[in-house]
């Protein structure tokens, strides 16, 4: 090819290049969490039984909390909130999990991904600093009873919640924002089962740098200030513990903090596991494990360990049956 052709096809050069790096994938295919097909099926059930025990679960506590008079204190309002949040985000993720069992490809649009991931981030932060409104919660019903009431007044409730969701929802747009913004080029293969942060970041055609740095500093937010929150609330907890000389006392204090101490440390270890860890140390498959883990599971244990460890839900919910029984 002579000199002129080179010449008269320099300026499309740069022109295709500039193309296919501004060109951006208008759905994802999501890999699931198994390539194997004899465990497509047997796992279908296996999680529309997680799924439904799910529903069941936080749609009953929901329901138990809101017709029983005597389970409307701050403990259980912010616990309603708790069965909500559980409600709504495994919803958001787990009956598109659901048809990766069934479907050859699981296609989702690029729309419906940021959206999907929006909620995810939403709700999954709200209950990040719920936990630790719940741990404060019980900080002032043990350490301060006399004042209790007063400390945690419906207004009190109500601001303490909405400080939750602000920060559910500021941390949804940040992080949402940041891989909106990415370009995603040719590969479309999303090894994961829903639209979570790292593996879109793994699917990105330009720098992730400022990416990674963002998920890094509001995932550190996300879940250190809840977990310093925690941490001293029950430093505190525990001290005032140890102050009382009943042993009846002491039992009792430790049996209103149990069944929340479980709930935490499911959900920030799993989640502390999977985000702040590098792809590099975490790879993708075991991250699905970790994400699963507090997507799927967390959900649908929380309201079992809400109920059958707690004894104002078990008295509530026999009275309940009888009237429905009676009537």
């Amino acid at each position: 090819m002579g000199d002129g052709s080179w010449t008269a096809l320099a300026p499309l050069i740069p022109k295709r290049r500039m193309a296919a790096k501004n060109s951006s994938v208008t759905e994802f295919i999501l890999t699931g969490l198994t390539d194997q097909l004899e465990l497509q099926i047997p796992l279908f059930f296996l999680f529309l039984g997680f799924y439904m025990v799910t529903v069941l679960g936080n749609l009953a506590l929901i329901a138990l909390i809101r017709l029983n008079s005597c389970l409307h204190t701050p403990m259980y309002f912010f616990l309603f909130n708790l069965s909500l949040i559980d409600f709504c985000y495994s919803t958001t993720i787990t009956p598109k999990m659901l048809k990766s069992f069934v479907s050859k490809k699981n296609i989702i649009l690029h729309a419906e991904c940021m959206t999907q991931l929006f909620f995810f981030c939403f709700f999954v932060i709200s209950e990040s600093f719920l936990l630790s409104v719940m741990a404060y919660d019980r900080y002032v019903a043990i350490c301060k009873p006399l004042v209790y009431m007063v400390t945690m007044s419906p207004q009190v409730c109500l601001f303490l919640l909405l400080g939750v969701y602000m920060m559910g929802l500021s941390g949804a747009m940040v992080h949402t924002g940041s891989i909106a913004s990415l370009t995603f080029c040719a590969d479309n293969l999303l090894n994961h089962f829903m639209c979570d942060i790292l593996p879109l970041l793994e699917l990105s055609c330009n720098s992730t740098y400022v990416s990674e740095l963002v998920v890094f500093i509001l995932v550190a937010i996300d879940i250190g200030m809840p977990i310093i929150t925690i941490f001293i609330s029950y430093a505190l907890i525990l001290s005032s513990i140890l102050h009382i000389h009943s042993t009846e006392g002491r039992s009792k204090a430790f049996s209103t903090c149990s069944s929340h101490i479980i709930v935490v440390s499911l959900f920030f270890g799993s989640g502390a596991f999977m985000y702040l860890k590098p792809p590099s140390i975490l790879p993708l498959d075991q991250g699905k494990v970790s994400s699963l883990f507090y997507t799927i599971v967390v959900p649908m244990l929380n309201p079992l360990i809400y109920s059958l460890r707690n004894k104002d839900v078990k008295v509530s919910l026999r009275k309940t049956l009888e009237r429905k029984i009676s009537s």
